[in-house]
This record gives C-alpha cells, sequence and structure tokens, in this order.
C-alpha cells in the first residue's frame, strides 16, 4: 500500500502545482487587467473630475452658509462684524468656487477629446491564442484609420464620402465582432486549462474553432484595409466606389457571421 500512496501523494502534487500555476496566471492577468483600467486616461479624468465635484459642492455649501449669515446681519439678528466677517468669506469662496468650477471645464473637455479617441481593450495575455490575432487587429484598425482619413480628404474628390462613411463604420463593426470572439477564446482557454484532464478534448477542439474563426475575422479586415490602400493608391481610377464597396460589404458579412456565432 504505501508504494500506491506515495505515487497517489505525488500525483496530487504534480496536478496541485499545475493548478497553482494556472491560478497564478489568472491572477496576474486579472491584475494586470486592473491596473490597466485604473491607469486608464479616462479612469484618471473621472477620478479628478469627482473629486472636483466634491469640493465645489463643498464650496457652494459654504458660500449659502457664509448668505444666510450676512441676511441675519443685515436684519439685525446677529453682529455687525460677524456679517462684515462672512462677506469677507464670501468673497474669498466665491474665488475658489470660481476656479474650481473652471479647472472642472477643463477636465470635461478633455474628457470629450478622449471620448472620441478610439477605446481599445489590453491585448490577451501572452500565452493566449487570441494575443497574435488581436496585436494584427489593433495594427490594421491604425492603418485603417489613416487611409479613411486621408480618402475622405477634399483633395481625393473621386472617392465618395458615403463610401468612405461605410467602410469606417463597417470596420468598427467587425472590430467589435472581432473583439467577442476574443474575449470567448479566452474563457474557453481558461475552462481548458482548469478543467479535468479526461474532459479537456472538447474544450481543445473549441479553442481551436474559435482560433481559426479569430484568425478568419482579422483577415476579413486586413482585406478591407487592402482595398483602402489601393483605392487611395489610384485615387484617380475610374470606380474607386466599387473597389472599396466590395472590400466592405465582404466584411460586413463577416461581422454578421461572427456575430451569429458568438451567440
Amino acid at each position: 500500500m504505501e508504494p500506491r500512496r506515495k505515487v497517489a501523494g505525488e500525483i496530487a502534487q504534480i496536478i496541485g502545482g499545475q493548478l497553482q500555476g494556472q491560478l497564478q496566471g489568472q491572477l496576474a492577468d486579472q491584475v494586470k487587467r486592473r491596473y490597466a483600467a485604473w491607469n486608464d486616461p479616462r479612469a484618471k479624468l473621472d477620478r479628478r473630475y469627482r473629486r472636483s465635484s466634491r469640493v465645489l459642492t463643498f464650496w457652494l455649501i459654504v458660500l449659502a452658509l457664509l448668505t444666510a449669515v450676512g441676511t441675519l446681519a443685515v436684519l439685525g439678528v446677529i453682529a455687525p462684524g460677524i456679517g462684515v466677517g462672512a462677506a469677507l468669506g464670501f468673497a474669498g469662496t466665491s474665488v475658489l468656487a470660481v476656479r474650481t468650477n473652471i479647472r472642472m471645464r477643463g477636465i470635461d473637455a478633455q474628457r470629450r477629446e478622449l471620448q472620441a479617441a478610439p477605446v481599445r481593450e489590453p491585448l490577451p495575455a501572452r500565452s493566449s491564442g487570441a494575443r497574435q490575432p488581436m496585436e494584427r487587429l489593433e495594427e490594421a484598425e491604425d492603418t485603417l484609420r489613416e487611409l479613411l482619413r486621408q480618402l475622405d480628404s477634399a483633395a481625393l474628390t473621386s472617392v465618395p464620402t458615403d463610401s468612405v462613411e461605410q467602410a469606417r463604420t463597417t470596420g468598427a463593426e467587425a472590430s467589435a465582432a472581432i473583439r467577442a470572439v476574443s474575449r470567448q477564446l479566452q474563457a474557453v482557454e481558461r475552462a481548458r486549462d482548469t478543467a479535468p484532464p479526461l474532459d479537456r478534448a472538447p474544450l481543445v477542439e473549441g479553442v481551436r474553432r474559435l482560433r481559426a474563426q479569430l484568425d478568419e475575422g482579422v483577415d476579413g479586415y486586413c482585406g478591407l484595409v487592402a482595398a483602402a490602400g489601393r483605392v487611395l493608391a489610384e485615387s484617380t481610377a475610374s470606380n474607386p466606389r466599387q473597389v472599396l464597396g466590395d472590400a466592405t460589404d465582404h466584411l460586413a458579412g463577416l461581422a454578421s457571421a461572427l456575430r451569429e456565432l458568438s451567440r
């Protein structure tokens, strides 16, 4: 019985070590995501705006109290000296309130500027099969954004504005669908890593299938980028609408298929 117990103990230690390593990896990913969310410029501005809002509320309450004291002094209920002090305090507090309000407006303007910029999710962990496709997607997004900006310029009158806008909208929809598949892939990977060995086969197949869908989606997005690049390179072509429209329609169909599969 002793050899059997020894072998069983060794197996338990191996499995326990593997599970501990997997849990530590997942915990590290969660810590990284939370750290990235905390340091996100939007989150920082939101915190500054909330702090300024609380400070402004405090100054407004002080102003209300000083106004009440000044009113009582005018009515003769309290000593005139207290009223003079309240008036001086009111003037100083008003300056502080105005400065806080100006600071809040500046922060709000910065928030609006950031809202206009694209919001990106943190990249998947390096050990995830979704990492490499999502890196490709981010690079393709930057390239498409610049291409469409140039195609939408007044100097390129041969490219219809509605075609450029349709390509931009379809690209955003496709990016959202691709990221949904990426999140699914990462979730299934975590399930695969924590499942008992005998239950991993269907999860391994699920990971393989989702990775194939992710690659297909990114390839389709890159196809739109290539089409926009061809249109920009031949901006004086006779029919740029067809070149850009065909790629846009193809990507729209692919994004629709990805959304259906993700459900």
